[in-house]
C-alpha cells in the first residue's frame, strides 16, 4: 500500500518491491519500520504509521531511507 507513495517520493518505479523483516513500535497508533529489497543488491527501510482503527485512515509513508544494504541495521528513524 505505501509503494507508490515511495514511488512518487523517489520519482521511480521499483519492479521488485519485497519487505524481508520489519520492527513495530506502539505509539498512539503503530509505526512499522521495514527493510524492503527494491532489486539488486539495494534496500531502503520504510517507517509506515498505521493509525488507530477508530480513525479509519490509510497506512502512510512517514520516512524512508534509501541506499542500503542487505545488513545496516533496522533502527527508528
Amino acid at each position: 500500500k505505501v509503494k507508490p507513495q515511495l514511488e512518487e517520493k523517489e520519482g521511480k518505479t521499483f519492479d521488485v518491491f519485497t519487505a524481508v523483516e520489519f520492527k513495530a513500535q506502539v505509539v498512539a497508533g503503530t509505526n512499522y519500520f521495514f527493510r524492503v529489497h527494491v532489486g539488486n543488491d539495494e534496500f531502503v527501510h520504510l517507517r509506515v504509521f498505521k493509525s488507530l482503527p477508530h480513525e479509519n485512515k490509510p497506512l502512510s509513508l512517514h520516512g524512508y531511507q534509501s541506499s542500503k544494504l542487505k545488513h545496516d541495521e533496522l533502527t527508528y528513524f
